[in-house]
C-alpha cells in the first residue's frame, strides 16, 4: 500500500455493510449511512447524473481489490464478508455498459466525485447484452455479435432487495403512455455499483435499472437487451425514454432528494418532460391537460430549468437525437407532443423532434467539453449562444496512469500527495534527470507488456486460423515466418470509435509517400490500432476494414519496416495498456468535428505525447509544442467545416500535413532520445494538472449550486483553480 494513502479500515470485516435494500461491500457502516444520509437530505443538496452509458469496468480502477491485495487477504472467518472476497478476488472484471469516450467520461466523473466526497447520485440503464462484442476477419472486417455477461456475478454490482420484503428485488414503476394516452406502469428491478474512493472513505451510488424482467412487456425488454441498439427507430427512442422515465421514479423510491439533474448528453431529457407534467398538475390541478395554455407551459418550463444541467458532446449531427414526429403519436401522451411542439422544433426538417434541441431550451446550464467546440456549439444553436459555456473534459488519473508510471510518481519526493491531487505535477521543473531516468524505465516496461500483447495476439490469431472460419485480422498472422514486434521501435497508438469523422486510415492516403520516409530514414515503425464501429454505421465499418486493407502493402513497400496491427475487442483494458505502452498518440479527426477526445489526455497522463490535428482538447493541450505536434488544417472555422461528407474531409491536406511532419517525430525520438522524454516530462507537468476529472468535476459543482463542508468546499475551490475552461469566453 502506498504510502499516499490514508484508509482506516482495519479489516475485510469493516468492508460489509448493510441498509433496508441489502448487504454491500466496499466501505464501511458508517461510510454506507453518512453517504445515503447526505443523498436525502430535505434540501436536496445533491446532484443526480443520468448518463444513457456508463465505463467503469473494475478491471483497471479496484481500490477495494487493491486494498485485499495490499493485506494479502485470501478470506474471512466471517461467512459474509469471506463470500464477498472469494467473488471479489475471482468474479468477472467488466461491465460492458459502455460504447467508448462517453460512458469512459461518465465513469471516470463519478470516479473523481467520490474522491473529492462530492454528493451525487448517478443513474444508467443495465443492459443483459451490454455493448456488441467485437471480432475482426481481414476479408469480412468487423463482426458484431452480442455480448454475455452476468450482472449476478460481477463483484461490484449489487441487486437492491425491497425493504418491505428482503427476499425480493426491489422494484420500481415507471410511467409509459400509448397510443391511447393511457398510462403504462413498466416494473424495472434495480443493480447499484458503488464507485468507491481510492481511500474507502466515501462512493457515488451508481444506478443501474434493469427492465429485462419478466413482467416486461417485449418492447420494453427487447429496447433493454443492448446498448443504443438501433434495429428501428421506435426501439432508439424507446431506450431514451426508459432513461428519462426512470429517474423520478428511482429517486422516490429511494428516499433521495437531489435537486440538480446532470444531463450528460441529451439521452435522459425525458426526464424534464416528466418534471413539466408534474408541475403543471402542481398549478393546474388533475385536469391541467385540458386548461393549459402555451404561455403557461412556458412558465413551467423556466421553473423546471432551473434544476437541469446539461452537457453536449458533439457537433456532429448523427449525435442529436430527432425522431419523427408520427412516431411518438403513438409513444407518448398529448400533452408531451404539445410540449415537445413548442420545445422541440428541428429548423432543418419540420417532421422531426429535435432532442438536442430540448435539451439546450430547459436547462440552468449548457457547457460544450472544449472551447473549441463551445464556439462551435454556439454557431450551431446560436439562438442558446448566450449560456453555452466550455467546461473541458478530463479523465480520472488514478485510473488511466499505468501502475509502473504511477510506482515511479510514489517515490519521486517531489510528487508527493498526486494521487489526491493531480496539480501537483505543475510543480516539476522543466529538467529533472532522476525523474527522467526512471520515467523513460517505467515507458520502456509499459512499451514492452503492449509489445509482448500483441505478439501473443499474433500467435493466437495464427493458430486460430487452422481451428475457426474467422481469417485473422492481421497480416502478420498469416505470414509462415511473421516477424515479432519488438519492444523500442517507434510506436504509434490510434484507439477510438471508427467513424468517418474521425478519419483513422487518414495516414494511409498515400502508403508510398509513409514508406519512402521509412525507407529514406531506415526507421521502424509499429502502428497498433483499435476500435469499433457502431453496428449500424456502415461507413464507419469501411473505415475500419479499409485499415486492414492497408497492412501487407504498407509492410510490403516499406520492406518490413513498418508493422501495422490491429487489436480486437477494444475496452478499458486495452486502452489503458495502449496509450502507456505506445510512443506516441495519434489524432487525425476533421476539425473541427472532434468536441473533445479522451483517449489523447489518457495518453498525456503518462506523459505519452500526442500527434494531433488541432481540434477539441488539442487546442489547449498543444502547449506551442511542448507537449506534443500538431498537423493538418487550424484555420478559422466555417460552415462548411461542419460537413461529414465524403467530399469534405480533407483526406489530401491533412495526410500530406502528417507526412511533413513524420521524420521530424522520427529524428527526435531515435537520434535525441533526451529531447523526447522532455516532451514527456512536458506532458506531465503541463498538462496532467488541467485535463483530469478531479478539476472537471470541481468546475460541475460550480454549476450545481451544492452546500458543502468547508473542507470538501476548500478541495473544489482548489481543483477550480487549476485551470478555467471557459477563458475568453464571452
Amino acid at each position: 500500500m502506498t504510502a499516499e494513502k490514508t484508509i482506516t479500515v482495519d479489516s475485510e470485516k469493516d468492508l460489509v455493510s448493510r441498509n433496508e435494500y441489502g448487504t454491500f461491500f466496499g466501505v464501511t457502516q458508517d461510510t454506507l449511512d453518512r453517504v445515503w444520509q447526505q443523498l436525502r437530505e430535505p434540501a436536496g443538496n445533491s446532484a443526480i447524473y443520468v448518463s444513457m452509458e456508463i465505463g467503469a469496468d473494475p478491471d483497471v480502477f479496484h481500490p477495494v481489490l487493491d486494498f485485499l491485495h495490499d493485506l494479502e487477504i485470501t478470506g474471512s472467518d466471517d461467512k459474509t464478508a469471506d463470500a464477498f472476497i472469494r467473488k471479489y478476488l475471482h468474479g468477472p472484471r467488466k461491465i460492458p455498459n459502455y460504447s467508448g469516450g462517453l460512458g469512459v467520461l461518465a465513469g471516470d466523473t463519478l470516479k473523481s466525485f467520490a474522491d473529492m466526497h462530492i454528493p451525487v447520485v448517478a443513474i444508467s440503464l443495465l443492459y443483459r447484452e451490454g455493448y456488441f462484442s467485437q471480432f475482426v476477419d481481414s476479408k469480412v472486417g468487423q463482426i458484431d455479435q452480442a455480448t454475455s455477461w452476468n450482472p449476478e456475478k460481477t463483484p461490484t454490482l449489487f441487486q437492491l432487495h425491497d425493504p418491505a420484503n428482503p427476499e425480493s428485488p426491489l422494484e420500481i414503476d415507471v410511467p409509459f403512455f400509448n397510443e391511447r394516452d393511457e398510462p403504462e406502469q413498466i416494473k424495472a428491478q434495480v443493480w447499484m455499483k458503488m464507485e468507491v474512493s481510492e481511500e474507502l472513505d466515501f462512493f457515488v451510488p451508481e444506478f443501474l435499472i434493469d427492465y429485462s424482467i419478466d413482467s416486461a412487456p417485449a418492447w420494453i425488454r427487447e429496447a433493454s437487451d443492448q446498448l443504443y441498439n438501433a434495429k428501428t427507430t421506435i426501439m432508439k427512442a424507446n431506450q431514451r425514454r426508459m432513461l428519462g422515465s426512470c429517474v423520478l421514479p428511482l429517486m422516490e423510491a429511494l428516499g433521495f432528494t437531489g435537486r440538480t439533474i446532470h444531463l450528460n448528453e441529451q439521452h435522459g431529457v425525458a426526464v424534464s418532460l416528466h418534471l413539466i407534467l408534474r408541475e403543471l398538475k402542481k398549478r393546474l390541478g388533475k385536469d391541467f391537460y385540458q386548461r393549459m395554455t402555451d404561455s403557461e407551459i412556458l412558465q413551467v418550463v423556466d421553473t423546471v430549468a432551473q434544476r437541469i444541467v446539461y452537457t453536449i458532446h458533439t457537433p456532429v449531427k448523427a449525435g442529436h437525437d430527432r425522431f419523427p414526429r408520427s412516431m411518438y403519436t403513438g409513444i407518448s401522451h398529448r400533452v408531451c407532443r404539445r410540449i415537445l411542439d413548442l420545445l422541440a422544433k428541428d429548423e432543418d426538417s419540420p417532421g422531426e423532434y429535435n432532442f438536442t434541441t430540448l435539451a439546450m431550451r430547459v436547462n440552468r446550464a449548457v457547457n460544450s467539453v472544449s472551447r473549441l467546440h463551445r464556439d462551435v456549439t454556439r454557431r450551431q444553436f446560436p439562438r442558446f449562444a448566450g449560456k453555452i459555456t466550455a467546461i473541458t473534459n478530463g479523465v480520472h488519473h488514478l485510473t488511466w496512469i499505468s501502475a509502473n508510471r504511477a510506482r515511479i510518481f510514489d517515490q519521486s519526493p517531489l510528487l508527493t500527495g498526486w494521487r489526491n491531487d493531480p496539480g501537483i505535477f505543475s510543480g516539476l521543473a522543466a529538467d529533472l534527470h532522476d525523474l527522467n531516468t526512471a520515467l523513460a524505465m517505467a515507458w520502456q516496461q509499459d512499451n514492452r507488456i503492449l509489445i509482448d500483447y500483441i505478439n501473443r495476439m499474433l500467435k493466437m490469431h495464427r493458430n486460430q486460423m487452422l481451428e475457426t472460419w474467422i481469417d485473422p485480422p492481421n497480416y502478420l498472422s498469416r505470414l509462415e515466418e511473421a516477424p515479432d514486434l519488438e519492444p523500442g521501435v517507434f510506436t504509434i497508438g490510434f484507439a477510438r470509435r471508427f467513424s468517418t469523422y474521425k478519419r483513422a486510415d487518414l495516414i494511409f492516403k498515400d502508403i508510398d509517400a509513409l514508406a519512402d520516409i521509412l525507407l529514406q530514414k531506415k526507421r521502424r515503425i509499429n502502428l497498433v490500432f483499435a476500435g469499433k464501429a457502431h453496428p449500424a454505421d456502415e461507413p464507419g465499418k469501411n473505415v475500419l476494414k479499409l485499415v486492414l486493407d492497408n497492412q501487407e502493402e504498407l509492410y510490403r513497400k516499406s520492406h518490413g519496416l513498418a508493422k501495422l496491427v490491429f487489436i480486437p475487442g477494444y475496452d478499458m483494458s486495452i486502452a489503458k495498456m495502449m496509450v502507456s505502452g505506445v510512443h506516441a498518440w495519434l489524432n487525425s479527426p476533421k476539425r473541427p468535428l472532434e468536441a473533445s477526445g479522451t483517449s489523447g489526455m489518457k495518453a498525456a497522463m503518462n506523459g505519452t505525447p500526442n500527434i494531433s490535428v488541432m481540434d477539441g482538447w488539442w487546442v489547449e493541450g498543444y502547449q506551442n509544442g511542448l507537449t506534443g505536434w500538431k498537423f493538418g488544417y487550424e484555420g478559422p472555422v466555417e460552415e462548411a467545416d461542419l460537413s461529414e461528407e465524403a467530399d469534405s474531409l480533407l483526406y489530401e491536406e491533412d495526410s500530406l500535413s502528417f507526412y511533413t511532419l513524420l521524420p521530424e517525430v522520427l529524428d527526435i525520438f531515435y537520434d535525441r532520445p533526451e529531447e523526447y522524454l522532455q516532451v514527456a516530462v512536458n506532458n506531465l507537468r503541463l498538462n496532467v494538472p488541467i485535463f483530469n476529472t478531479h478539476r472537471m468535476a470541481a468546475e460541475y459543482v460550480g454549476k450545481y449550486n451544492l452546500q458543502l463542508d468547508e473542507q470538501t468546499a476548500a478541495t473544489v475551490r482548489h481543483f477550480q483553480q487549476l485551470y478555467q475552461s471557459d477563458q475568453n469566453g464571452k
